[in-house]
């Protein structure tokens, strides 16, 4: 994770990001604080990243890598404001002693890459359509040694995958399908039909921007239609308040690199 202490909306590159909506940069502190203090809480370990003045959306810490039993392919942002980034994240894994794999290709990370280990003998789902590049998701197949289904998000409010599906276990997913191409949409009926299915308002409400650990499901706390779809196929929601950050475009998940060693 990395703090928003220089967090603002300075630009626009998504739809819900808009340049003369105030941001209240010491709320949203608190806010990822608290994000932070839930997943401790859960039990599990928060690793930090160094926030850099002049890259304010450093907060969605996803975006940077995506990593596989041990192995980092890195990120290559689409627009410039954001392509400092990836060296900031490059540094953090090399410095740990990670085995670190440079991309060639434009891919925003896990904003844009979901794993699943027991999803048909471990399966990458990735998104393009609107930052990560189609290419990109052969070479993290080279990278990673795992199978890449390529899906097409085709609504611009669902620019990164992240946004419109999650996995919840370690072989099942939540998604909205109104984001993804007809096409896709039948890929994953098929690859996933024990689903949970999530409605335009919990897609809306940044609701599928989530991280499970397979039994806790952090989510943001305007989605109460989805946590009450989770709570009943045995998941237990935890709601965390992210007003702030979402003026960026993001929530839960963008907020959370997931460190799979």
């Amino acid at each position: 994770m990395c703090s928003p202490e220089h967090f603002a909306v300075a630009y626009a590159i998504n739809p819900w990001m808009d340049v003369t909506t105030p941001v209240d940069a010491a709320l949203a502190v608190k806010q990822w604080d608290r994000l932070r203090e839930t997943l401790l809480g859960l039990g599990h370990d928060v690793h930090l990243l160094t926030p850099e003045a002049g890259l304010p959306d450093m907060v969605f810490a996803a975006n940077g890598a995506f990593v596989v039993d041990g192995t980092v392919y890195g990120a290559r942002f689409k627009h410039e404001q954001r392509a400092a980034e990836a060296a900031a994240h490059r540094a953090f894994y090399e410095e740990r002693g990670w085995h670190f794999i440079a991309p060639n290709e434009t891919n925003e990370g896990e904003g844009d890459f979901a794993y699943l280990p027991e999803a048909h003998g471990g399966l990458v789902l990735a998104g393009h359509g609107f930052r990560t590049e189609l290419p990109a998701h052969a070479e993290a197949q080279e990278a990673l040694g795992r199978p890449v289904v390529s899906l097409h998000l085709v609504d611009p409010r669902f620019y990164h995958l992240d946004v419109a599906l999650a996995s919840i276990d370690d072989g099942n997913i939540v998604y909205y399908p109104g984001a993804f191409s007809a096409a896709s949409q039948r890929v994953l009926a098929q690859l996933f039909p024990d689903a949970i299915v999530a409605d335009d308002v919990d897609a809306l409400a940044f609701g599928l921007n989530l991280v499970s650990d397979g039994a806790n499901v952090v989510l943001n706390s305007e989605a109460s239609r989805l946590a009450g779809k989770l709570k009943a196929a045995g998941y237990t929601p935890v709601p965390v308040e992210l007003t702030e950050v979402r003026k960026g475009g993001g929530s839960v998940k963008c907020c959370i690199a997931e460190l799979r060693d």
